[in-house]
């Protein structure tokens, strides 16, 4: 007797034990560029002519499937005709929550190419949802076969980046309905190859499952809907098709993703495609009616403009009863400490509610004890939250891990920047004990050395914990790795910011001793990072200190991270601004993340000579404040100048080293997420350095500082733009080198302060 398994008031046998027939895949020889589909917490990335093709190896394949936390619930999706790909004549996945592809037959037996137009509609909705039309453009009758494959491997994320594990959960098949008897015999030939019609032996309904180690059931269901195939051959769907001459035939299905019987999405499950689509849209709009509009009068930066609201829009997503920006896809698609929150600073001139609900969730999940194992302490916002399988058995400590030294101070940072432009006192005062926690976990870790140092206690934890937290990255001007607890120079700049701006808030609160100590604490603060940081014979600010309190002494951007925050002198600010702009640092594109004569730069490394959109915009806004605008302006616009030559001009989480000459173009970071969440966000950030806005909602007051806008551009308008309980609608524009600002419209009774 076999070995069945029953789930869920259903009967499965293990995969080994009941093979199943395969359809070859189709053999491709290059690699093929991706698309991406993202809807909260589903997010799909195909080949453009929508398939995932079972052929692709290593990392070909590896990003290409429907995710949704964290497991993969489709790893093969391939439409073929004839046993033969489709011809692509054009895709689109501009919405980015559906995917629209044209496709034609190539040359078949008794079909000429391009005889049958075949248009794919793909849709993310809480599941998958697809649509295909068949139209014969001959004038004559056409018979062929259509396949379209399915597999899923159920693979848990980080199985996919690469992390080992001693042993998986098990492939499941479905057993169907007509073998109820348990007999081997009937079950095999009942999954075999079919040669009756389908509604004689089985219903139109595919069920993908695996049984993971924690023993949960997670399903891929598949449904189809409008023309159900004709066979079903192991998990490939074969239709007979006769299309008499400019006759359209319409296949579809509706694929829900199951976690023990229920959707593992935030986002409910319509029940067809076009449903799907129409949620889809209402939400944008309803969405893009409630945040700031923000254009200008050149047609291709309002590209960029546009595609980072859509962004926004899409990197949304569902933790608890808040939205946050999910870090970037494929690989963070989820709740990440550092990302989230600078991201949610960046788009506070867009949506601020963003804000709000990223300080509520990452207040929920705030450390509460001492745990090794995750590198969590009472106080500490957390790094990076997972769900997936290898989470739920504990063999990741992403439950929520919290190896990050930053994310706390920038916590803190948020906290009051928000208030700032929102006056939004319910928050203000329900975090008010989580605010006081987070410093209390920053003042207990600045004991030892005065500094804010990370060292790692997690075995399965991350070595270096600040923004740049690859292997290879905290290097000193030899190239050699520093050793020890790293106190990094941007994250003493947040902890002195935090300190700065709480004292503001507790002085509001009536707390003047927590003020007053706080200010004082800065002061100190910023005196030894002064003297311990700086570099006299480079005439710059070391990246970090090592474990023996020596400067890491390489050329970084990081120091870019501190211009805006006041910790340095205001000498060795402009020291460093000038120093960032060097051609060793700056590529013509942007600031790379370490100089060029460094014997550790590779153009080609994620933290050692690449270029990060974020990190830029971080550095343009210091730039700014040391009112050296030119400058700031000039690495904005080599950011936009990038931006224009990625697909969809989306700016990408990273992207190579290499100089910019009069004849090249980027060069593409070959892993990189797209989109990503800070890449977005730092679109906003550049146009919020260029209005220069200082909100201050809570005394009713907003200054506008000395607007600069760009040579390519000369107005730019902010609609519905909200500080505190106003409205407001700005024109920004330029004549000559000056920019002008104007109110054209005020729903409120809150000050605008211009100053020039």
């Amino acid at each position: 007797m076999p070995d069945f398994v029953e789930l869920d008031g259903r009967k499965f046998l293990p995969a080994d034990q009941l093979p199943q027939p395969e359809w070859p895949c189709v053999i491709s020889e290059r690699p093929q560029p991706t698309l991406t589909l993202k809807d909260d917490d589903l997010f799909l990335i195909t080949d453009t002519l929508g398939n995932i093709s079972a052929c692709l190896e290593g990392d070909s394949i590896g990003s290409l499937g429907l995710f949704c936390q964290d497991t993969r619930f489709l790893n093969r999706l391939e439409l073929q005709i004839e046993g033969r790909s489709p011809v692509l004549l054009s895709s689109n996945a501009d919405k980015g929550f559906v995917l629209s592809v044209l496709c034609a037959n190539p040359q078949l037996d008794t079909i000429p190419p391009e005889t049958i137009g075949i248009q794919r509609e793909l849709v993310l909705n809480g599941g998958l949802f697809e649509e295909i039309s068949l139209t014969n453009f001959s004038t004559e009758p056409v018979q062929f076969e259509l396949s379209l494959s399915f597999d899923a491997d159920f693979l848990d994320l980080f199985e996919i980046r690469g992390f080992q594990r001693d042993r998986r959960g098990q492939r499941l098949r479905l057993v169907p309905q007509v073998a109820q008897d348990h007999r081997l015999d009937v079950i095999e030939a009942a999954t075999d190859d079919a040669t009756e019609p389908l509604p004689q032996l089985l219903s139109p309904e595919i069920t993908l499952a695996y049984q993971g180690l924690d023993g949960g059931l997670i399903e891929s269901r598949i449904q189809f809907l409008h023309q159900p195939p004709n066979f079903l051959k192991g998990y490939t769907a074969l239709w007979q098709v006769s299309l008499e001459p400019h006759e359209t035939l319409t296949l579809g299905y509706r694929l829900q993703p199951l976690l023990n019987g229920r959707s593992p999405s935030a986002v409910n499950t319509p029940m067809t495609l076009m449903q799907a689509k129409a949620a889809e849209l209402l939400e944008q709009t309803q969405w893009g009616e409630q945040v700031t509009r923000i254009r200008c009068d050149n047609k291709a930066i309002n590209q960029i403009i546009e595609r980072a609201q859509r962004d926004v829009y899409l990197l949304r997503q569902t933790f608890g009863k808040g939205k946050v920006l999910s870090a970037g896809v494929p690989w963070f698609s989820t709740l990440f400490g550092r990302d989230s929150i600078i991201a949610a600073s960046q788009t506070l001139i867009l949506d601020p509610t963003i804000a709000r609900d990223t300080l509520s969730i990452l207040a929920y999940y705030q450390g509460k004890q001492h745990d090794d194992w995750r590198d969590e302490q009472p106080g500490k916002i957390l790094h990076e939250l997972r769900l997936g399988e290898m989470a739920r058995c504990q063999e990741i400590p992403h439950t929520p891990y919290y190896g990050t030294v930053d994310a706390t101070p920038l916590w803190l940072m948020l906290y009051a920047e928000y208030y700032a432009w929102a006056h939004d006192q319910e928050t203000l005062e329900r975090l008010w004990p989580n605010a006081l926690a987070a410093m209390e976990w920053i003042d207990e870790n600045l004991k030892e050395t005065g500094y804010l140092a990370y060292a790692r206690r997690s075995s399965r934890g991350l070595q270096n914990q600040g923004w740049k937290d690859s292997g290879n990255c905290i290097v000193n001007r030899r190239g050699e790795l520093a050793e020890g607890a790293i106190a990094l120079c941007e994250v003493q700049a947040y902890v002195y910011a935090a300190k700065v701006r709480l004292a503001e808030i507790a002085r509001l609160k009536k707390r003047i001793d927590l003020a007053d100590r706080w200010l004082e604490e800065a002061q100190d603060l910023k005196r030894r990072f002064n003297r311990d940081f700086w570099m006299n014979d480079l005439d710059f600010c070391a990246l970090a200190l090592d474990g023996e309190g020596n400067p890491v002494d390489s050329i970084t951007s990081n120091p870019g991270h501190c211009l805006n925050l006041g910790i340095l002198d205001q000498d060795k600010a402009l020291s460093v601004a000038e120093r960032l702009q060097a051609p060793d640092m700056f590529n013509g594109w942007g600031i790379r993340t370490l100089s060029s004569l460094s014997p550790a730069y590779n153009p080609m490394g994620y933290h050692i000579g690449s270029v990060w959109p974020h990190d830029n915009s971080m550095t343009v806004l210091g730039l700014r404040s040391l009112g050296l605008i030119d400058q700031a302006l000039e690495v904005t616009q080599g950011i936009f100048d990038m931006t224009l030559r990625q697909p969809y001009q989306r700016p990408p989480e990273l992207f190579c080293g290499y100089e910019r000459t009069a004849d090249n173009s980027p060069v593409q970071y070959p892993v990189a997420c797209s989109p990503q969440a800070w890449a977005t966000g730092s679109i906003f950030q550049l146009l919020l350095t260029m209005a220069n806005l200082v909100p201050d909602a809570p005394n009713n007051c907003l200054r506008i500082l000395d607007p600069a806008l760009p040579d390519t551009m000369h107005r730019l308008s902010l609609h519905n733009l909200r500080i505190g309980q106003t409205l407001l609608d700005l024109e920004f524009e330029r004549v000559g080198s000056a920019t002008a600002c104007r109110v054209v419209k005020k729903r409120g009774n809150l000050r605008v302060v211009i100053e020039a």
